[in-house]
């Protein structure tokens, strides 16, 4: 009976996730499979971005069987990739979103010198020091500064009207969510949304903040996020539409 006992009490580790490289029609992607016990079918999901696949498998799946579901879902995946273009543009000469506004981007051919944000006869100019070949990366750095800058003061102010204090706030740039808050009060925020409009910026501000008060999605804390951001709907169809463009930038 011991014996018993102590073999139904120990828990079964779950297979590992196969990572494999998909080609589809000559763009290699990466893509993971994972097997579910509670998978009935077999789900294949393209990760925000368009950089990666994901597919979840009933366990025990026959690898054939996953291998048939691949290939005829070769037609779907070229359709759904195409949106999403393998040309960074991050270049001089190229356009690079900050704040909703388009801004053509200018190699100073500086090896020195900051990145800003100018205006050139009327035109948005980013002007962006260093090597060419680490254009993105500066890029990249500025736009982190920019968004700790804007979500910081955002953050803190409708923290302020409805008196949650804030612990910490954080720059990441995650996939699968824009921003996140802890039970302890920490905020954290993909710096990719300073390429939004400033009104999706502060929506995003202001869904973490409500979460210092409301740790769920239900009724009282979408009230409370319509009360610190009136243009809350607007702002959320903005993301839906066009989030996945802003993830699929690859600035290194």
């Amino acid at each position: 009976m011991f014996s018993l006992l102590k073999t139904r009490s120990k828990a079964r580790k779950p297979a590992p996730p196969e990572m494999r490289t998909l080609d589809v029609a000559g763009r290699l992607m990466p893509l993971t499979i994972k097997q579910h016990d509670r998978a009935t079918r077999i789900t294949l999901r393209i990760e925000p971005g368009g950089r990666a696949l994901k597919m979840t498998v009933p366990k025990g799946l026959a690898t054939r069987e996953v291998n048939a579901f691949l290939d005829r879902h070769q037609g779907w995946l070229l359709t759904k990739l195409a949106k999403f273009s393998t040309d960074t543009g991050l270049r001089d000469g190229g356009e690079i979103l900050l704040r909703g506004v388009s801004h053509r981007i200018q190699h100073s051919g500086s090896l020195r010198g900051l990145t800003e944000a100018v205006s050139i006869d009327g035109i948005p100019v980013l002007r962006v020091s260093g090597m060419p070949e680490h254009v993105g990366r500066r890029i990249a750095a500025f736009l982190k500064k920019e968004a700790r800058a804007d979500l910081a003061r955002l953050a803190t102010m409708h923290a302020a009207m409805i008196r949650a204090p804030i612990r910490s706030i954080s720059m990441k740039d995650t996939r699968s969510r824009w921003g996140s808050c802890s039970s302890e009060g920490n905020l954290s925020f993909s710096w990719r949304i300073v390429m939004a409009p400033p009104s999706v910026i502060d929506y995003l501000a202001a869904h973490e903040v409500a979460h210092l008060k409301e740790m769920n999605h239900g009724p009282h804390f979408w009230a409370l996020c319509r009360k610190l951001c009136p243009g809350m709907e607007e702002a959320k169809s903005w993301l839906k539409r066009h989030g996945s463009q802003l993830h699929a930038i690859d600035f290194d």
